[in-house]
């Protein structure tokens, strides 16, 4: 059984106090060897593999049932994750409820409320997708 995997930074945290451990008693090793030590601790064959498993996993502010809150096409939102795929290293596609609907047309004569979002969201909070103006169409707050 696969023990709860730690995040990136927990994982290179643990291989810094064992390889402390270890050169404490007397048995010095590098770094990437006391990284290759937590991976076999929590079932993976190398390092690289657990790597790229922790890049899978959604940040833990963006799990499902979680508030997030952040700015949709510049105008600021509250809102509940309905939803976290991973699309790539780093990236999810999320499913926002928004408390309140924003209105995506700036025109004074039209308006075009929206409550739900499912966009792309890169590693620093913000979408890949821009306006005119050069700005993410979504931006989450931490």
């Amino acid at each position: 059984m696969r023990r709860a995997l730690p995040t990136r930074t927990e994982a290179k945290t643990f291989a810094k106090q064992l390889r402390e451990d270890l050169a404490a008693h007397g048995t010095p090793i590098s770094h990437s060897q006391a990284l290759e030590k937590i991976a076999h601790r929590h079932g993976f064959r190398d390092w690289n593999a657990m790597h790229g498993a922790l890049l899978d996993l959604p940040a833990k502010k963006w799990s499902v049932g979680g508030r997030v809150t952040g700015a949709y096409l510049s105008q600021p939102f509250m809102a509940t994750v309905l939803s976290v795929e991973p699309l790539r290293p780093g990236w999810h596609r999320l499913e926002l409820d928004l408390d309140e609907a924003v209105d995506v047309v700036r025109f004074e004569g039209f308006s075009n409320f929206r409550k739900r979002i499912r966009i792309g969201i890169g590693p620093k909070g913000f979408s890949n997708e821009r306006t005119s103006d050069g700005k993410p169409h979504l931006v989450l707050h931490p």
